[in-house]
């Protein structure tokens, strides 16, 4: 006799099997430019569907993309090599076998190379400069010409080569997820999880280069097609439990993401604490992401207060930062109420300066020196107070 088992995958209390080894094939719904005819940017809004995933999310949590190369780099390093795209090579440690145009364009990282990349491609070239610059006492110099280099760069710079496409392929990367903060509550859009994601180009040693993902999402990505896609949890970055807290949103650009989540949930919840949001971007005519539905969410009294920033617009440029600065008082003052401030964005320059300026402001309207403003601010992050989601 023999039993027939259902499928585990089916049953409702199993989590569900769709992880970062295991994406979900979700399908978008909606895929539009949130800037202006005019803007220098260009910042998509996504919409995808998950229905039938089981996949579910938190206001801060990331959704993880596995994107695919551009068909033109792929297209420029076959030929470059003469190689066939036919050709079957093996990838990953199950040795699986793959076409070689397959390989390059869904399994490998080829926007990226590394020192790793550059000693081990030495080994199949006698060019001269590959040879010097592996060298121990050239690090420098090494790590100089992998800053905004890819593959292509790398076979057109240092050839000829006596390597199979097999050899090349090895020593490549395999292909990282790309994460984004999601822009969408779950309860105010169920079975439905939304991106904004901001087109990544830009010119670099004589080349004009792509964003992996988000050039994808932006020039190769149709409503109607999927995207796979994994949720991942990001503990650090929540809504306070209590929905009478205050909470204070500092988000810039792509930044204003968490935030519309955050928003939206609120709204759902009719959450009693005020909110008020931070943004900036460069021009208000054709860079305010999201600006009917966060002013009706003003009108609503979701949104307690919405202070944006320009930069373009103005002759002294205007940033996020100032505009915390500008309402000093009143910043401290919910502060000291107890809200949650958060900030979502540019590491480098932006986290930075809102962090000096928040400083800054509880020294002033706290009346204390800059190491106690810092203790300050440090306390408040031991609170789980201040938090950030920079990238």
């Amino acid at each position: 006799m023999q039993l027939t088992l259902e499928n585990p995958k089916n049953t409702k209390s199993d989590k569900p099997p769709y992880s970062r080894t295991n994406p979900f094939q979700a399908k978008v719904l909606k895929n539009i430019n949130l800037n202006g005819a005019c803007s220098s940017k260009e910042t998509r809004h996504i919409e995808l569907s998950l229905k039938d995933s089981g996949l579910s999310y938190n206001p801060g949590d990331a959704l993880g993309i596995v994107p695919s190369n551009d068909p033109e780099l792929v297209a420029s390093i076959l030929k470059e090599m003469g190689w066939e795209e036919e050709t079957v090579v093996t990838v990953g440690k199950q040795g699986e076998a793959l076409s070689l145009k397959e390989a390059l364009t869904n399994y490998t990282e080829i926007t990226l190379i590394s020192k790793k990349i550059l000693q081990q491609a030495a080994a199949f070239t006698e060019n001269e400069e590959l040879q010097k610059l592996v060298l121990v006492e050239n690090a420098d110099q090494l790590k100089e010409y992998c800053y905004g280099r890819d593959l292509l760069d790398m076979l057109r710079d240092f050839g000829p080569w006596k390597a199979s496409a097999q050899e090349i392929v090895s020593m490549l990367r395999k292909m990282t997820p790309r994460l984004y903060s999601i822009a969408s509550s779950i309860a105010a859009n169920p079975d439905e999880v939304h991106l904004t994601i901001g087109a990544v180009r830009y010119t670099s040693h004589g080349r004009d280069r792509k964003g992996v993902c988000s050039v994808l999402c932006a020039e190769r990505v149709r409503e109607g097609d999927t995207l796979p896609v994994y949720v991942q949890a990001n503990k650090h970055f929540h809504l306070p439990e209590s929905q009478d807290k205050d909470i204070i949103m500092v988000g810039p650009g792509t930044g204003i993401a968490p935030f519309r989540s955050f928003i939206q949930e609120r709204a759902v919840n009719k959450a009693a604490g005020r909110s008020w949001l931070f943004f900036g971007d460069q021009h208000a005519a054709t860079d305010f992401l999201y600006q009917n539905e966060l002013e009706q969410y003003q009108q609503d009294g979701v949104l307690t207060r919405i202070d944006a920033a320009f930069s373009r617009d103005t002759d002294q440029k205007v940033y996020v930062q100032h505009k915390m600065l500008e309402h000093s008082k009143e910043l401290f003052e919910w502060i000291e109420n107890g809200a949650y401030f958060f900030v979502c964005g540019d590491k480098e320059r932006m986290a930075k300066d809102v962090n000096d300026a928040l400083i800054t402001l509880i020294e002033k309207e706290g009346s204390m020196d800059r190491d106690a403003a810092e203790a300050y601010l440090k306390d408040m992050q031991k609170q789980g107070r201040y938090l950030r989601d920079v990238y």
